[in-house]
């Protein structure tokens, strides 16, 4: 199972970034897809999650700002990400999961620099 992710860059705060993952190999059904973030010196924390169904979760410092959406078809998670300030700058992480009969499985891809100046 491979998670390719990509968008992250630098940009202006106020601006906007797309951050997209794709999830490729033998997978199974996924449940969960979601990104995560690691600023320097600080725990990784979730930023925002979709489940199969849709129903979606965020950290409440990005709500109202960021969009997360799916594409079930091409296993591929997206993060709109708009309003951007400085704070929101770390290394982006898409984490996928699958429930199983043994339990939860994740899957991590290799993170994505996201830079916000001011």
């Amino acid at each position: 199972v491979q998670l390719q992710a990509s968008g992250g860059g630098l940009v202006q705060a106020g601006g906007s970034l797309r951050l997209s993952c794709a999830a490729s190999g033998s997978i199974g059904n996924i449940n969960g897809m979601g990104w995560y973030r690691q600023a320097p010196g600080k725990q990784r924390e979730l930023v925002a999650m979709i489940t199969s169904s849709g129903s979606t979760d965020y950290v409440d410092s990005v709500k109202g700002r960021f969009t997360i959406s799916r594409d079930n078809a091409k296993n591929t998670v997206y993060l709109l990400m708009s309003s951007l300030r400085p704070e929101d700058t770390a290394v982006y992480f898409c984490n996928v999961y699958v429930v199983g009969w043994s339990g939860r499985q994740d899957y991590w891809g290799q993170g994505t620099q996201v830079t916000v100046s001011s």
